[in-house]
This record gives structure tokens, C-alpha cells and sequence, in this order.
């Protein structure tokens, strides 16, 4: 069996459609459509049904999932054994969407400039989402906030950024004392599902303050552009640029101890893909705004 028709059903259950997989393999619905029946012929029982608007793996497509992904893998793997002097194959990272726009694009530009046959898949999402993607095999390594609970033994940890809370606030509200704005202002709350928001909830709790919540969500450039206009202050870290360009909100220290969202990479120990983990860590280690900063 191909390898190409075990990627094409992996990202038709993924993505519940054949027109989402076409466009990520840049080929057409109908050749999907082809590739997945040529695989249901060659196993001889049906993998995928539709089920409303949406494509679902059957009981046996079920069955054959966790297998299909480690065999992409262990190919991906072979690739990048097999290239002893010049590294190459593909790199599956995953990463935060403050790593992903701050630390990742320098880094991945030295990346290619050094070795240029060395291709890299980034899939975004939370920590805790990265997290159990690394642990089940989908990818290589996670760019990801420090988990809240020991690490696997099998797993290295390298911290590559510290970033301390801070709190946002529109301009013009920036005199204001902290404590006074955190008892009196609208909040804006950094998603407690997220690790780096319960760092900031721990802060609150840590201080004994009760702000007036508001809204809570999981985008932190969001959170930026919300109280930018006007509709909050809000506890975050204060992430690798680049930041929202608004001009109307500033960040205002907090008074010590100020807990840190700690940024690093994770990943199996002793993985085949790890050369091309280090490679990466060597690149993201060589821009200057990585350097970690003083909690």
C-alpha cells in the first residue's frame, strides 16, 4: 500500500472532508475520493461514511487509525536515518500562536539557510492539545508552555523564553494605580484551559483579588486588540513580539512576585527525528529576542 493513501485518509478523518484534505495536498476532491477508494479495495472493507456533511471513519477505520499514523511516522523516520551527512526529511512541530509568531519565523529562516533539504510541518494549538499530539506520536516536538505537572521521563525540556505577567490596560487608563484598575476595571481573562492562563488566575488568587470578570478567551493577541479598545484590562505574559500595533494600550509591570510563563521545547528522548530537533533549537537560539528574560 501507498503511503499517500494512508496521509489522504489520516487528513480526511482529521478534517471530517474531502475537499479540506484536496486543498492540504493540493490535489482535487475527486483524487482524494480515488485514493481513498483504491485503499478501501486494497483492505477490502469500508473506512470512511458520511455521516451529515462531515466524513467519519467507520468501526474499521477506527481500528486501523493509531496504526496508520505510526507507520507515517516510522517512514518520516527512515528519511531522516538514512541522511547521515546532510540532514533532511520532515520535522512535525507543534506550536504555540505566540511562539508561532514571535520566536518560529527568524528561527525557521536560519533553519532553511543552514539546511535546506529539511522540510517542516507546523501544526498550531493550545499547550495542553500539543502536549498529548507529542505524546501519542503525531509530531516531533511542541514549542509550548512548561507543563503544570512533571515531565515524562522520556521526554528532554529545553527553556528557551521566561515571560512574566504583566498587566495590559488602555492608555488611558494608565495611571491609574494596578490595584485600584484590578478592583474597578471590566477584566479581560486569559483562558483558565490554557496552562499559561492559569498562571494568571494563580496570581489573582495568590494576591486574594476578585477582579470583575468579563470575558474570557484564548487568544491573547485578541485580548491585546480588545483592551486596546477600551473594553478591559487584562493579565497576560508578555509574549515574544511581534505584538497587536494599536498604539492604545500599554504594559504596566506588576508588583513582585510576578509568576512567568515558561516557553521551551519538548520532545522524545531519543526520537530519530531528534538531530533535526536540535538543529531547530540551535536556530530559534540564535535569534536575538529568544534570550530568556528575568521573571
Amino acid at each position: 500500500m501507498e503511503t499517500r493513501y494512508l496521509e489522504t485518509f489520516l487528513l480526511v478523518v482529521e478534517h471530517g472532508s474531502l475537499a479540506e484534505a484536496s486543498r492540504r495536498l493540493a490535489i482535487t476532491p475527486a483524487a482524494v475520493a480515488q485514493r481513498m477508494q483504491a485503499m478501501e479495495e486494497e483492505i477490502g472493507v469500508p473506512l470512511l461514511i458520511r455521516s451529515g456533511r462531515q466524513m467519519r471513519p467507520t468501526d474499521a477505520g477506527h481500528a486501523i487509525l493509531d496504526q496508520a499514523r505510526r507507520i507515517l511516522t516510522d517512514v518520516r523516520h527512515l528519511t531522516i536515518l538514512a541522511a547521515k551527512d546532510m540532514p533532511s526529511g520532515e520535522l512535525r512541530l507543534g506550536a504555540i500562536s505566540t511562539a508561532l509568531m514571535g520566536l518560529l519565523p527568524a528561527a525557521l529562516q536560519r533553519l532553511r539557510a543552514s539546511v535546506p533539504d529539511v522540510e517542516v510541518f507546523i501544526l498550531p494549538g493550545t499547550s495542553s492539545a500539543l502536549y498529548q499530539q507529542l505524546v501519542d506520536g503525531m509530531i516531533d516536538a511542541a514549542l509550548i508552555v512548561q507543563p503544570p505537572f512533571p515531565i515524562l521521563k522520556s521526554f528532554d525540556w529545553r527553556l528557551l523564553r521566561s515571560e512574566r505577567l504583566v498587566l495590559l490596560c488602555p492608555t488611558a487608563w494608565a495611571q491609574d494605580d494596578i490595584a485600584i484598575l484590578l478592583a474597578t476595571r471590566p477584566f479581560l481573562r486569559y483562558d483558565r484551559n490554557n496552562w499559561g492562563g492559569r498562571l494568571a488566575d494563580q496570581y489573582l488568587q495568590d494576591f486574594g483579588i476578585t477582579p470583575r470578570d468579563w470575558l474570557e478567551l484564548d487568544s491573547l493577541e485578541a485580548i491585546a486588540v480588545m483592551v486596546g479598545n477600551g473594553l478591559g484590562i487584562a493579565l497576560v505574559p508578555d509574549w515574544s513580539r511581534p505584538w497587536p500595533d494599536t498604539g492604545t494600550f500599554v504594559r504596566l509591570d506588576l508588583p513582585p512576585p510576578a509568576r512567568a510563563r515558561e516557553i521551551g521545547m519538548l520532545w522524545p528522548r531519543g526520537s530519530p527525528a531528534g538531530r533535526l530537533v536540535h538543529l531547530l533549537l540551535e536556530a530559534v537560539e540564535g535569534t536575538p529576542q529568544q534570550a530568556v528574560s528575568k521573571a
